[in-house]
C-alpha cells in the first residue's frame, strides 16, 4: 500500500494528507503541551509541598517574618528544577499570632506558555499566537503546639483556711483541683504521638519565698563566691581581723576584691576559701551527744555551789555536727533582675542568686562561752523572735546581729534552742519547684501531682516571687532549662498564678533595736541596705513615687510588692508568656479583697477564642471561691486544650 502511495501521481492523496495534518498536529501539539504543563505543575506543587515543610521548620527555630517569606521564595524556587521561576508567584501567609501554632500557608500561582499549541492555532486559523494556561497550587501546613504550664500556687498560712462554700480548707480543695487539671491535658495531649512532649508542667509553690531546691547549692548561676552586692548584707566579716585569730582558733577574714577567704591553718581543709552564706552552713556546728572520759575529755561543771561556783567538774569528749543546712530558698535579686529573667552570669554579680540566710537575731541562745558555769554574757533580750545563737560579745543590737565572729562557737550540749521554723532557713517553708516534665510518661504526670499533694500552707503571700519563678521555670535560660527555647513557634508558654490574699510582708514587732524595720523573708530586712552607697533596703529599690522611702509597715511594703507584680507581668507578657490569675475566695466588696482582684485581673493576658460581654478578648482571669475552683480550673483547662489545638 506504502509502494502505492508514492507511485500515485494524482493529487487525491496530497490533498487528503494536507486536510488530515492539521487536526494530527494540531493534536499532537496539545498533547505535548498537556505533558509538559503537567510536568511543570507536577513539579510546582512538589516546590511547594518541600518549601511548605522547611519554612515550617525556620519559624520553629524563630526566625522573623521578613526572613521567613525570603527563605520560603529562596526554596521553592531553588526546587522548581524546569519550571522557570519567572513564570511562578508565591505568597507565603504565616500564621496569625506571636506565640506559635497555627497553619503556614504557600500559595503558588504557574503561568504556562505552550510550545506547539500557537502554532496549531495558526494552523487552525486562528488569531491569538501565545494562549497561556494559569495554574494555582495551595500547600497548608499544621504547625506543632506543644505546652508548657508553671503552676505558681499560694502555700501561704491562709490557705489552711476553709473555702467559702465548703467544708474543705483551701489546700485541699487547690491540690484536688490542679490535679483534675494535670489530669486532664495529660489525657489530651497523650494522643499526640508525633510531637515530642507535648504538654509539660512544672510546679511552684510560693509563700514569703520560693525554693529552687537545696541540690542547686553548687550550680554556677548562684552566688557560690559571695560576689553579689547582697550577698553580705547582713554580715560583717571585718571583726574576724588577723590580729585576733586566736580567739577562733587561728582561724581569721581578709577581703581581696569583692571577696572574703578563709585565712589561718584552723579551717582546715577550706583554709583559703570564701567566705559565703554556704560556708556558714558548712561551718556551724553544734554538739550532739557527749560521753565522760575521765582524765582525757574537756572539763564540764556539773555541779554549782550556792554562790555559782563550780563545786563538781567531769571530763566529756563531745560529738558535733553541722547545725543546719541550707533547705534551697534563695533571696530576690536586686532591681531590675527581680522582675525578669535575666540570665545569670558572674560577669554581672547582681544577676547571681543567692541563698537564703536567716540572720541570728540578738539575744543570747546560752550565755557560758567556757563551760566554768558562769555566764559570760549578759541577759539582755531585744524581743526578736528569730533568736536561735549565742552573740559574739555584749554589744548594740545591731553590731551583735551582723557579727560574724559568732557562728564559729560551736553550740553546747544542752543549750537551748529556738522554736520550730526558727533559724537560718526562717521564712523558707515551702517544698522544692518541680521543674518541667512532660506529663504525657507516667513518671512525669506522677512527679507532678506527688509534688502538689506535698504543698503544706505556712508564711506570708509574695506573689510576685512566686511569679516571676513562675516564668523561670518555662525558660529555656538558667537557672531551669527544661523548657523548649524562648523563639521556638509552635509552642506556648503559660503561667498560671493562684493567691487567695493581698502580698504581704512581715511586720518587725515590738522594740527594733537593730532597726531591720520587718522580719527576714526574700527582701532580706525591709530596713537593711545591701550596699553603702544605695538609699533604701532592696524591698523598696526600683518602685516608684507611689511607695514612700521612709514608711515601714504593712500598707506600704504591699505597695511595693504591688509594683513588683506590675512589672513582673509585663515583662513576662512582653516576652510571650501567656498569664492566667486567679483569686481565690476574695470577696469584691472589701476594698483590699477588690484591689488584689484588680491586680490580678491586670495581669492577666487576653483570651485568644474567648470574647467578653463587650465583644473584646476576655481577660484570662478567675475569681473564684472554694466552691467553684474545680469548674474555674476545668474553664482553663478548656483555654489550654484550645491554645494546643488550635491555631
Amino acid at each position: 500500500m506504502f509502494r502505492r502511495f508514492l507511485k500515485d501521481v494524482r493529487g487525491s492523496y496530497m490533498l487528503l494528507t494536507a486536510i488530515s495534518m492539521v487536526p494530527i498536529m494540531g493534536a499532537l501539539a496539545i498533547a505535548i503541551d498537556y505533558t509538559e504543563l503537567s510536568r511543570q505543575r507536577a513539579a510546582t506543587m512538589n516546590a511547594l509541598d518541600a518549601a511548605g515543610i522547611a519554612t515550617a521548620r525556620r519559624i520553629a527555630e524563630g526566625a522573623n517574618e521578613t526572613d521567613v517569606v525570603a527563605y520560603a521564595k529562596d526554596f521553592f524556587e531553588s526546587n522548581l528544577g524546569a519550571v522557570n521561576p519567572a513564570n511562578t508567584t508565591l505568597t507565603v501567609v504565616l500564621p496569625n499570632n506571636n506565640y506559635g501554632g497555627g497553619t503556614l500557608k504557600l500559595f503558588a500561582d504557574l503561568t504556562y506558555d505552550p510550545t506547539f499549541v500557537p502554532v496549531a492555532a495558526m494552523l487552525m486559523g486562528k488569531t491569538s499566537t501565545s494562549p497561556t494556561v494559569d495554574f494555582t497550587a495551595e500547600a497548608e501546613i499544621r504547625l506543632k503546639n506543644t505546652l508548657e504550664v508553671a503552676l505558681v500556687l499560694d502555700n501561704s498560712g491562709s490557705m489552711d483556711e476553709y473555702g467559702k462554700g465548703t467544708n474543705k480548707k483551701r489546700i485541699e480543695l487547690l491540690r484536688q483541683a490542679s490535679k483534675e487539671l494535670v489530669e486532664t491535658l495529660a489525657k489530651q495531649a497523650s494522643q499526640m504521638k508525633q510531637v515530642s512532649k507535648p504538654v509539660q508542667f512544672a510546679l511552684v509553690p510560693f509563700s514569703a519565698s520560693v525554693n529552687i531546691a537545696p541540690s542547686s547549692d553548687d550550680q554556677s548561676w548562684m552566688d557560690t563566691t559571695g560576689i553579689s552586692p547582697m550577698h553580705h548584707e547582713n554580715f560583717d566579716w571585718s571583726k574576724m581581723t588577723e590580729a585576733e585569730k586566736d580567739l577562733l582558733g587561728d582561724r581569721w577574714a581578709q577581703k581581696v576584691g569583692d571577696v572574703w577567704y578563709k585565712r589561718g591553718a584552723g579551717w582546715g581543709e577550706s583554709e583559703n576559701q570564701p567566705l559565703t552564706r554556704f560556708s556558714l552552713y558548712a561551718d556551724m556546728l553544734t554538739e550532739t551527744d557527749r560521753e565522760e572520759t575521765p582524765g582525757t575529755g574537756e572539763r564540764v561543771c556539773v555541779r554549782w555551789r550556792n554562790n555559782g561556783s563550780c563545786r563538781e567538774y567531769k571530763d566529756y569528749t563531745f560529738t558535733t555536727s553541722k547545725f543546719a543546712s541550707w533547705q534551697g530558698c534563695v533571696e530576690a535579686r536586686p532591681y531590675p533582675y527581680n522582675t525578669d529573667d535575666t540570665t545569670p552570669t558572674s560577669g554581672t554579680p547582681a544577676t547571681l542568686y543567692v541563698p537564703m540566710f536567716a540572720p541570728d537575731e540578738a539575744g543570747h541562745r546560752w550565755r557560758d562561752t567556757d563551760r566554768d558555769g558562769n555566764d559570760d554574757l549578759n541577759d539582755n533580750s531585744y524581743g526578736y523572735s528569730n533568736n536561735w545563737w549565742a552573740d559574739w560579745e555584749n554589744t548594740n543590737a545591731l553590731s551583735r546581729q551582723k557579727d560574724t565572729r559568732k557562728y564559729f562557737r560551736v553550740k553546747p550540749y544542752g543549750s537551748s534552742s529556738a522554736g520550730s521554723g526558727y533559724g537560718p532557713n526562717f521564712s523558707c517553708t515551702t517544698s522544692p519547684i518541680t521543674p518541667l516534665t512532660d506529663v504525657t510518661v507516667e513518671a512525669g504526670k506522677t512527679a507532678i501531682t506527688t509534688a502538689i499533694d506535698a504543698m503544706k500552707p505556712t508564711g506570708n503571700t509574695n506573689v510576685p516571687e512566686g511569679t516571676v519563678w513562675g516564668w523561670r521555670v518555662l525558660s529555656s535560660n538558667e537557672p531551669f532549662t527544661q523548657g523548649r527555647d524562648n523563639n521556638e513557634k509552635g509552642n506556648d508558654k503559660v503561667v498560671i498564678v493562684l493567691t487567695d490574699g493581698a502580698n504581704v510582708y512581715g511586720n518587725q514587732g515590738g522594740d527594733d533595736n537593730a532597726g531591720n524595720k520587718s522580719t527576714y523573708a526574700a527582701y532580706g530586712y525591709a530596713g537593711q541596705k545591701f550596699a553603702e552607697t544605695e538609699p533604701t533596703g532592696r524591698l523598696y529599690k526600683g518602685t516608684s513615687s507611689d511607695v514612700s522611702k521612709t514608711t515601714y509597715g504593712s500598707s506600704n511594703y504591699q505597695k511595693a510588692l504591688d509594683e513588683r507584680m506590675r512589672a513582673v507581668c509585663a515583662n513576662a507578657k512582653n516576652s510571650n508568656i501567656l498569664m492566667m490569675t486567679v483569686a481565690l475566695d476574695l470577696d469584691e466588696t472589701k476594698t483590699a479583697d477588690k484591689k488584689q482582684i484588680a491586680e490580678m485581673k491586670s495581669c492577666a493576658s487576653d483570651s485568644r477564642f474567648r470574647k467578653g460581654t463587650d465583644g473584646q478578648p476576655a481577660k484570662l482571669f478567675w475569681n473564684a471561691t472554694g466552691a467553684t475552683l474545680s469548674t474555674v480550673f476545668k474553664e482553663i483547662a478548656d483555654e489550654l486544650s484550645n491554645l494546643r489545638i488550635v491555631g
